[in-house]
């Protein structure tokens, strides 16, 4: 069960909590948020990703294996390439999510529920 399914308004267990502290740790560089962003919008290698966001290769490279241990990131082989990709539909979202939050922080956009 998910906490947001819960009708009783449960609070989430320190497990679900602890793994939420991880993820957002996770995020909460710069570099790591830019490639998340780039990998909720598809699949690319790390050629790709180092060339997009201006940053090393080896460096984009170790970024992705923090994430891939992080459970944020997948891959899969193609031929020699190995392609990154955001892990599912609720990582994409928490990206996706806390960029437009960031966006209203910056734009002085009004903000909406």
């Amino acid at each position: 069960m998910y906490a947001r399914d819960d009708a009783s308004g449960a609070e989430p267990t320190p497990a679900q909590v602890n793994a939420a502290v991880d993820a957002f740790r996770m995020l909460s560089d710069g570099t790591r948020l830019r490639l998340m962003w780039l990998l909720s919008s598809g699949e690319q290698d790390v050629n790709s990703l180092a060339e997009d966001i201006g940053v090393p290769r080896p460096s984009v490279s170790q970024h992705l294996a923090k994430l891939r241990l992080a459970g944020l990131v997948d891959t899969r082989r193609d031929g020699r390439r190995v392609l990154y990709r955001a892990r599912d539909s609720h990582v994409r979202t928490l990206i996706a999510e806390a960029l437009f939050h960031a966006d209203h922080e910056v734009s002085g956009l009004p903000r909406h529920d």
